[in-house]
């Protein structure tokens, strides 16, 4: 490491002196800081005041266990994002699967190879930094995007959808809040493939004057759907196509489905129309758009909807 440059900070929670003695002098050896905490409240209250990079979970442990401790340290905002390796001596699929879904993104067996504890430390360090990167562009951009759960729970939100959330809900604070009752019904048709991209639903607005809509943008995960949000009234793709672009009805429906990644063969089927048909429909929208291909013209459409 280079003189002056910050050391990644890495918790280790485990009951075993033996262990941390281990764990401290590898990861320190490999030029990062230890935090050390014998059991899950110490570890509660080591990250009120510093916030690590990654944390080493040990799962059994006297007193609040290791999955218990995990589910409550994501319940913190600020640490989200910071990858949790399980590190235990339980092998058996169910033992895995609870220390996954209480937050973890990994684990090792022990008694633990510090190689090999050292190497996923690095693996997740750098994916848990691309996603902060991704993140703070998609902030940088000005984008009205947000991920939930399909249960409506947020789970993460640029600053401008959080904005226009509050304006129209007033106690909304962002992540870890739940989207109305109407877009958990949605969502969950959302996760179950039910909903094509850029369908929309208005939310409820329970009164207030902010009117504001969710699109549909993708699965990304398991259980984090992407969405786009948009003030306004609800207004299908097409028709926001066909009144910025200036283009014919039919027109419109061809351009929402090549941005929808549909192929000509495929869009002749859903619009009931040729495939001779759809490619002059193209040679229409290409000249009207000034471009030369479908994906200039998918890309002018991707941002149209963007911004609307």
């Amino acid at each position: 490491m280079r003189k002056g440059e910050a050391r990644d900070i890495v918790l280790v929670v485990d009951d075993s002196p033996e262990t941390l003695r281990l764990l401290t002098d590898a990861i320190e050896d490999a030029g990062m800081t230890v935090l050390v905490a014998r059991e899950g409240t110490q570890a509660l209250s080591i990250v009120e005041k510093v916030q690590p990079d990654v944390i080493l979970m040990d799962a059994l442990m006297p007193g609040t266990d290791g999955f218990e401790t995990c589910r409550r340290l994501k319940r913190n905002k600020a640490l989200a994002y910071v990858p949790l390796i399980f590190m235990t001596g339980l092998t058996e699929t169910q033992d895995i699967v609870k220390g996954l879904e209480a937050g973890g993104v990994d684990y090792v067996t022990k008694p633990i190879v510090p190689d090999e504890l050292l190497a996923r430390i690095r693996v997740h360090l750098a994916n848990a930094r691309l996603a902060q990167s991704a993140r703070a562009a998609l902030d940088a951009s000005g984008r009205y995007l947000l991920a939930a759960d399909s249960s409506g729970g947020v789970i993460w939100c640029t600053p401008q959808s959080a904005k226009l959330l509050s304006r129209a809900f007033g106690d909304f604070q962002g992540e870890g809040d739940v989207l109305p009752r109407n877009a958990q019904a949605w969502l969950q048709r959302c996760a179950d493939s039910e909903v094509k991209s850029g369908d929309a639903i208005a939310l409820e607005s329970n009164g207030s004057l902010v009117k504001l809509q969710l699109s549909y943008v993708g699965q990304v995960a398991p259980e984090e759907i992407l969405l786009r949000l948009t003030e306004g009234e609800l207004e299908n793709d097409n028709i926001v196509l066909k009144r910025k672009l200036q283009l014919t009805q039919r027109e419109s429906e061809v351009l929402m489905w090549i941005a929808r990644g549909k192929s000509n063969r495929d869009i002749a089927e859903i619009l009931s129309l040729s495939p001779r048909t759809v490619n002059k429909h193209l040679e229409q929208i290409y000249a009207k758009l000034g471009v030369e291909n479908r994906a200039s013209a998918a890309a002018l459409a991707v941002r149209m909807l963007g911004v609307r």
